[in-house]
C-alpha cells in the first residue's frame, strides 16, 4: 500500500502555487509538518525564481544585480553523466558551462563542504564517545544530513531522538555558510548581493534550505536562496533548447576565486556522503589505535539495513549501523523506543539506496525508483576517485583563513546547529506508528 500527502509546489511552467499527491517516501513534508510560510517559501523555490533572477541580471538597474552562484551536489553529477552519456568529470564541466551560458557567475562543487561535515561529525562522535558512560544522550550518534530524516525526527520523535542527532550541519548549508561568508568576502560582496543555488538530488533539501537558523535577519538573505533538483536543471537545458554538444565546457570554481581544474571525486561510502565509513575508521584509529582498511558489511532487514562492527580479542569495540528509507526507519525506532539498539552511530537517509536515489533525479513510473537508471548512477560515482577529508590541504586551509583555526568560535557559528524538539499534538502529525 502506498500513502499519499500533501505537498507545497510550484509547476516549472507556472508561477502559480498548486497542490499535488505526492509519495509518502519521497519527502516528510506533509501539511502537518510544513507551516503555510514554510509552504509559501518551498514553493517559490523553482526555475521561476531563477529565471527572475537572470532576468533582473540582464536590465540596466545595476543597483537590483544579483551575483548568481551555483553549488553541485556531487550526487548530482552522476545524473548529468548519464543524461549526456559522458564521465562524471566531463559532465561537470558541461554543466558548468551550460550554466554560465545562460547568466551563472560562479559554479562549486559542494565536496568541500562534505569535507567539513564528515570532519566536524567525526569530531564530535568521538567526543560524545568519551562522554558517554555520563551523559545518557551521548549515544547512539545519528547523522544529521538528510533533512527528510532531521524534520521526521524534530516534529514526530522529538524528545527521543532530537538530543543524539549530530550538531555537524549538513553539506549543503556548510556550502551556503561559505559562499555567504568566505567567498562573499573574499569578492568584496555582501551576503545579500549574491543569489545562491543549490544543485541537489532531492526535494527535502529545498525544505532544509528555508529553516530559520539559515535566515540572517539582519541583511534578509539565506545561506541557500533556492534549491532545484537535478531534474530541474535538466528541464531547464531543454527549455533554453540547447544540445549537450553544443554547450562548451567549462572547469569549476573554486571557494579561494580560482578555477579547479583538480577533477571530481567523492567520499567513500554507498552513493552519499559516506558518513558511517569515515567516522568508523576514524573512531577506530582515535580510540583503539586501529588501522582500518575495509569496511565489511553485514546485512540486516534488507541491503538498506546494513551494520558494521569493530572487534579485538572477541569483544566488539564499535558497532554501526546505516538505515536508509523510512521503513527501515521506523524499525530502528521501534528498537529504540524498547531500548535495544546496540550502534554508536546511525547513518540514516530517507530515502532507500541513499542520496543517489533522491526522487529530484531517480523518480520513474508510479513515483518509485527508476533502479536501471540508479543503477547506472552508483556505477558513474563509484567511478570517481576517493580523496579523504583529512588529506585536502583546501581544506586545512579554509579552517584557517576562513574559521580562524579548528576550535574557534566561528566553527561553531558556521559548521554546526542545533535539532530541537518541535513535536506537535497527534492529530497535527502523521502517524508515528504508521509502517512505510
Amino acid at each position: 500500500m502506498q500513502f499519499f500527502l500533501t505537498f507545497y509546489s510550484s509547476n516549472i511552467l507556472d508561477k502559480s502555487t498548486s497542490v499535488q499527491q505526492v509519495l509518502l517516501s519521497a519527502c516528510l513534508a506533509c501539511d502537518g509538518c510544513v507551516s503555510e510560510n514554510e509552504g509559501q517559501r518551498i514553493s517559490q523555490q523553482n526555475l521561476d525564481e531563477l529565471n527572475h533572477v537572470l532576468a533582473l541580471n540582464k536590465k540596466c538597474d545595476t543597483s537590483k544585480h544579483k551575483i548568481l552562484m551555483v553549488s553541485v551536489c556531487p550526487q548530482s553529477l552522476p545524473f548529468f553523466a548519464i543524461k549526456f552519456q559522458m564521465d562524471v568529470p566531463a559532465a561537470a564541466k558541461k554543466l558548468c558551462g551550460f550554466l554560465k551560458s545562460v547568466g551563472v557567475h560562479y559554479v562549486f562543487d559542494t565536496t568541500v563542504a562534505a569535507n567539513f561535515s564528515i570532519l566536524e561529525s567525526q569530531r564530535e562522535f568521538v567526543q560524545r564517545f568519551r562522554r558517554k558512560l555520563h551523559d545518557s544522550n551521548a549515544m547512539p550518534m545519528f547523522t544529521s544530513s538528510c533533512p527528510g530524516w532531521i524534520r521526521y525526527a524534530e516534529r514526530v520523535l522529538g524528545s527521543l531522538v532530537t538530543p543524539h542527532i549530530c550538531t555537524a550541519r549538513s553539506p549543503q548549508q556548510i556550502m551556503g555558510s561559505m559562499v555567504k561568508d568566505f567567498f562573499a568576502r573574499q569578492q568584496k560582496l555582501t551576503p545579500d548581493q549574491i543569489f545562491h543555488v543549490v544543485v541537489a538530488p532531492c526535494f527535502d533539501k529545498k525544505l532544509e534550505a528555508v529553516r530559520e537558523e539559515f535566515y540572517n535577519s539582519i541583511l534578509e538573505t539565506r545561506d541557500v536562496d533556492c534549491v532545484l533538483t537535478s531534474g530541474e536543471i535538466l528541464h531547464l537545458m531543454e527549455q533554453s533548447k540547447v544540445t549537450v554538444e553544443e554547450v562548451h565546457s567549462a572547469p569549476l570554481d573554486h571557494v579561494f576565486g580560482e578555477t579547479s581544474d583538480l577533477g571530481v571525486t567523492r567520499h567513500e561510502g554507498r552513493g552519499s556522503e559516506g558518513f558511517l565509513e569515515h567516522i568508523f575508521k576514524h573512531a577506530a584509529k582515535e580510540l583503539f589505535g586501529i588501522d582500518v582498511q575495509e569496511i565489511v558489511y553485514k546485512t540486516l532487514r534488507n541491503r538498506d539495513f546494513q551494520e558494521v562492527a569493530l572487534e579485538r580479542d572477541g569483544e566488539t569495540l564499535l558497532q554501526f549501523a546505516a538505515v536508509y528509507g523510512f521503513r527501515n526507519i521506523q524499525t530502528l525506532v521501534h528498537r529504540m523506543r524498547k531500548g535495544k539498539v546496540p550502534y554508536q552511530l546511525v547513518e540514516v537517509l530517507s530515502c532507500p539506496g541513499g542520496c543517489l536515489s533522491g526522487r529530484g533525479q531517480a523518480e520513474g513510473e508510479g513515483g518509485r525508483p527508476d533502479r536501471p537508471l540508479v543503477q547506472q548512477m552508483e556505477e558513474h560515482y563509484s567511478s570517481l576517485p576517493v580523496r579523504l577529508p583529512e588529506a585536502n590541504p583546501e581544506v586545512q586551509r579554509l579552517y584557517q583563513d576562513w574559521l580562524d583555526g579548528h576550535d574557534s568560535l566561528h566553527v561553531q557559528q558556521c559548521l554546526h546547529t542545533q535539532y530541537k524538539n518541535h513535536s506537535q499534538p497527534p492529530s497535527h502529525i502523521p502517524n508515528s506508528d504508521m509502517q512505510w
